[in-house]
């Protein structure tokens, strides 16, 4: 079965009022195929910048240990700490070596996730994998096509494009500065 492209979302909070709303939305978004969550982890930091991690699933412990390295293996976090870390470091190595590929980020290219984690705040971190994607990318690897980049617009530079009214993208805006605390 091919794997989809896969992408790590990191979602703020600063006082985090989940009712499951979040959970819910991705289980539908899996039962219609549109993605899979491989992970899902909350981490919490304190004012001194300590970071605390959770699981995000139902899972159990040893498979939240296992599959839970698979976002620590990418920003250098693990379940087991650096135990942890490196048994996902390794496990992913292996896979990468296996399919005869090389990937070594270049400085410009490392993201480093925590970091941008703001102090006293917490943060859902989604590992998630495009089912729907598939065939797209599948088309543009026969046609010669890489991917050069990508990322999310903010409603703002929508409105030139008539996809957002500037009421529609100011009233998302006032809701990401009530959420992020400004």
């Amino acid at each position: 079965m091919a794997i989809g492209p896969v992408q790590l979302i990191v979602l703020g909070f600063n006082h985090p009022q989940f009712h499951g709303e979040i959970i819910a939305e991705l289980e539908r978004l899996r039962k219609s195929d549109t993605v899979r969550v491989i992970d899902a982890l909350a981490v919490y930091k304190d004012k001194a910048g300590e970071v605390e991690i959770e699981h995000l699933s139902n899972l159990t412990e040893e498979e939240a240990i296992e599959f839970g390295t698979k976002i620590g293996a990418l920003i250098g976090l693990g379940i087991e700490g650096e135990e942890g870390i490196e048994a996902g470091a390794v496990a992913g190595a292996q896979t990468v070596q296996e399919s005869g590929l090389h990937v070594m980020p270049s400085d410009e290219e490392v993201w480093d996730v925590l970091e941008e984690i703001p102090n006293d705040s917490a943060a859902a971190l989604l590992l998630l994998e495009h089912h729907w994607a598939v065939p797209l990318r599948d088309a543009v690897l026969r046609a010669g096509g890489f991917r050069i980049s990508d990322g999310f617009i903010s409603p703002f530079d929508l409105i030139a494009l008539g996809l957002h009214t500037a009421e529609e993208a100011e009233r998302l805006a006032a809701l990401e500065q009530s959420s992020d605390g400004r």
